[in-house]
């Protein structure tokens, strides 16, 4: 499924999965608003980046509005920035450091969905929003309580967010996009037992090569954001999608 002559934006693209999004799509000739704390390195053609933290619900207004001056209309919203840390038993864990995590990873994914839904309801509707999750918001693991609430929080927001905007034929879907090995899965892999029971489980991923790829997960979201027909359902693992379900 192209991408071509889309308009998509994506959070925290600087690295890891966000990056690679950006580079494959670009291959393929979308156009891109790429944003993160540290701006993003361009990976050519018709690109716009900015320094943006997801937190400052302001500034990604701003930027939403940029991209639609410069690039058009915003086909696909990806709300991907996030991080994993702290990882540890809850009663390690300091209340300002769980704060923090949430801000970004559940207070951010609600800025970049509110910016994008005002900007196409501006429009008269239409368009996609993909909120990447993880496995960790729909099962628990020992030393992630930050991560398994703020994905789950996620979860549930984009349910709620679906209902809403079905009217003005928005889409939203929150995504799995399966493990890829980024430098989130290198800070996994850092972790002690102590921590993170099920650390091996992730070194053993790296030893035997278990990971998706950037471009693999690039082609399940372009098929999900713009295949038809339509997925049914918002909570989507991008695996189960590969294997037709």
């Amino acid at each position: 499924m192209s991408v071509a002559d889309k308009t998509i934006v994506i959070t925290g693209a600087s690295r890891g999965l966000g990056a690679g999004l950006a580079l494959a799509w670009s291959r393929q000739g979308a156009r891109l608003g790429l944003c993160a704390r540290r701006e993003p390195a361009s990976p050519g053609g018709q690109t716009i980046t900015a320094a943006v933290d997801v937190r400052d619900a302001e500034s990604l207004e701003r930027f939403a509005e940029q991209v639609e001056e410069v690039l058009g209309p915003i086909d696909l919203w990806i709300n991907n920035a996030g991080v994993l840390e702290p990882i540890a038993p809850l009663r390690k864990i300091d209340a300002k450091d769980l704060e923090t995590h949430l801000a970004i990873n559940a207070v951010g994914v609600h800025n970049g969905s509110k910016a994008f839904v005002r900007s196409r309801r501006a429009l008269g509707g239409g368009g996609v929003l993909l909120n990447v999750s993880s496995g960790a918001g729909r099962n628990p693991y020992e030393g992630w309580s930050a991560y398994c609430a703020g994905k789950a929080a996620v979860d549930r927001m984009t349910e709620v967010l679906a209902l809403e905007e079905r009217d003005a034929g928005i889409r939203a879907y929150s995504v799995a996009p399966g493990v890829i090995n980024t430098d989130m899965q290198a800070t996994i892999r850092r972790a002690s037992v102590d921590d993170f029971p099920l650390v091996e489980r992730f070194r053993e991923l790296e030893r035997i090569d278990g990971f998706a790829t950037t471009d693999e997960v690039a082609a399940g979201l372009a098929r999900l954001a713009f295949g038809e027909p339509h997925h049914p359902e918002v909570l989507v693992d991008l695996r189960d999608l590969d294997q037709g379900t």
